[in-house]
């Protein structure tokens, strides 16, 4: 295909998949479910942590920590007991994520929203960056803090050359903005051209098999390399495309 050709055919995917009917099996159902924006927030990046695997397991695991917040995830942050937290620590929650890293997590949410309204805060992009890498890396430091923990595995360093897809993933649901009612848009301080396509094995084989990448592996590097290419499609609005090459991989139309 050329230029023209491939940006009209992931223009026609992106807007197929970008749909309110994407919400019902896709785990960012589960921020659908609050208004509040620190609701929103909390319940994202913990459906977002989890996601990998199945679906339906990633929504199912995710309700199970909603239940144990009482549904109401920001009240549960700020105001949980000692005794609650204590009682998650031999849970089973999502595959490797069990119930400390649960907690462990819980009690890093309390901390950030007592000095900050939103996690809007931490990942803010300074002048000269291209992308959210180096953002990713403060808020890494800032959530997870110098105490040595388990729980550090389940937030991805793009220093370390990570895809950070889940990562990726939750900052789309919060700052894209468009009025398809699938993201949230709800961050107004960050600007969604700096948005990345969240990169795994299924939206890593279709860039190849589109041309957009030439990398074999599904890292940082390639990240940037498929930034590069999906900017020139649209410098404005570039993770839309995600909603394209998930489609294509759910589909297996290209296979």
């Amino acid at each position: 295909m050329s230029f023209e050709e491939l940006k009209i055919f992931l223009d026609e995917k992106a807007d197929q998949y970008n749909q309110v009917d994407f919400i019902e099996n896709d785990p960012i159902q589960i921020p659908h479910r609050f208004s509040l924006k620190q609701d929103i927030e909390i319940a994202g990046f913990l459906a977002a942590t989890i996601s990998w695997g199945n679906r339906k397991a990633i929504i199912k695991s995710a309700d199970k920590m909603l239940d144990v917040m009482g549904n109401s995830p920001y009240d549960f942050v700020m105001n949980h007991s000692e005794a609650e937290l204590k009682a998650l620590q031999n849970k089973s929650i999502h595959r490797t994520f069990n119930g400390e890293d649960f907690g462990y997590f819980i009690r890093q949410f309390q901390r950030i929203y007592r000095e900050n309204e939103s996690l809007e805060n931490l990942f803010t992009i300074q002048d000269l960056e291209i992308n959210f890498q180096h953002a990713i890396e403060r808020f890494r430091s800032q959530f997870l803090g110098t105490e040595k923990h388990r729980s550090h595995k389940h937030i991805s360093s793009p220093y370390k050359n990570s895809s950070t897809k889940r990562i990726i993933m939750f900052l789309r649901w919060m700052v894209r903005k468009d009025k398809r009612g699938v993201d949230f848009g709800i961050w107004k301080n960050v600007d969604q051209r700096f948005l990345s396509i969240p990169l795994d094995v299924h939206t890593g084989n279709i860039s190849r098999k589109l041309g957009l990448v030439t990398r074999t592996q599904n890292d940082w590097k390639t990240v940037e390399e498929l930034d590069v290419t999906i900017r020139k499609f649209d410098d404005k609005d570039p993770a839309k495309y995600d909603f394209a090459l998930f489609g294509l991989g759910v589909t297996k139309e290209l296979i």
